[in-house]
């Protein structure tokens, strides 16, 4: 038995999955497996990238405190997805982990179709964010999730959050996208929970982000939730200007909404640092880099980058894959 998952990167349209808006991810050619025998009714899995061995009967509640801290997300995943039998293996993984590329969500439906290879995408996707929410404890949103059990490979998927609609976008191949991995960064213990919070205020005040206009900040009285507000309603609209950018094949108009997505993602969201700020600066100056922004939830992570092919800049150069899956 083999299972694939693969990471992911947001091309734009961060923070916005939360608040039922839009997101812009593609599933990249790097993967998490899981490979091994079908067991009775237990979990035994070891990996070859981090440290330890887990091991757990199935039907066992949640452990918090399971060590390595990996396992946690497998037992989150086993205590939801109603597993039709238990597995002994391992996993393997090529995403970096803390890079904000997804690595917990790759995890996640690899372990889950090793478990259960029953359930629709959508269904998949919306437990795997459930048992995200049980490992971490942060309130994440759908995007990781449901562009790793959805993915078309060659496309991105463009997501609407409060739908769960994916729309499957050509990504062009006279351009490259590049990540570059900035800093080791983990949601956990982060201010990514006072976002959703400030947001949650926001729409406290002035209803839903996903159909607010910027007219409707000037009645939000906090001048921070006014800036995060700001944010994740330009932001909606930066992503579906960006598709229809990217389809048109106009390279340099996706790339300054990039770059505008990083500034707002600054200055309005307080999410990026001074070394991401630093980087995307020197990337959006080189010729051939059409535009660059953090990506992901950020506090460190990784710069993605919309270039010209053969751009001498340093990163891992990432195609558009297929969704997760079992092989056999």
């Amino acid at each position: 038995m083999r299972t694939r998952a693969p990471g992911r990167v947001n091309l734009i349209g961060d923070h916005t999955d939360y608040t039922g808006g839009l997101v812009f991810p593609m599933a990249i050619n790097r993967w998490t497996t899981v490979e091994g025998d079908i067991a009775a009714d237990t979990v035994t899995l070891h990996s070859h990238d981090e440290e330890g061995t887990i091991h757990f009967s199935l039907g066992a509640p949640f452990d918090p405190h399971m060590q390595p801290s990996w396992g946690r997300y497998v037992s989150a995943v086993a205590s939801v997805v109603n597993p039709q039998h238990g597995v002994t293996g391992d996993v393997r993984t090529t995403l970096p982990v803390g890079a904000g590329l997804s690595s917990s969500a790759a995890l996640e439906l690899a372990v889950a179709y090793a478990l259960n290879d029953s359930l629709s995408a959508t269904s998949l996707a919306l437990l795997m964010q459930q048992a995200e929410r049980i490992a971490t404890g942060v309130p994440t949103g759908i995007m990781d999730q449901l562009c790793i059990a959805t993915a078309r490979e060659g496309t991105g998927t463009l997501i609407d959050c409060a739908a769960l609609s994916v729309t499957h976008i050509p990504i062009p191949t006279d351009v490259e996208i590049v990540v570059q991995y900035i800093a080791h960064r983990t949601l956990e213990g982060s201010e990514y929970t006072d976002r959703v919070r400030e947001c949650a205020d926001a729409e406290d005040a002035i209803g839903p982000l996903r159909s607010a206009s910027l007219s409707d900040i000037s009645r939000i009285e906090n001048t921070v939730v006014a800036q995060r507000a700001r944010h994740v309603i330009t932001e909606n609209q930066r992503v579906s200007e960006f598709a229809s950018a990217l389809s048109a094949g106009d390279y340099s108009s996706a790339g300054q909404l990039m770059r505008d997505s990083h500034e707002s993602l600054s200055a309005d969201f307080a999410v990026s640092t001074p070394q991401m700020d630093a980087v995307v600066r020197d990337l959006c100056a080189t010729p051939g880099v059409y535009g660059a922004r953090m990506t992901g939830g950020g506090f460190g992570g990784c710069v993605v980058s919309l270039c010209v092919p053969g751009t001498p800049i340093d990163g891992w150069r990432m195609l558009p894959v297929g969704a997760a899956e079992r092989i056999d």
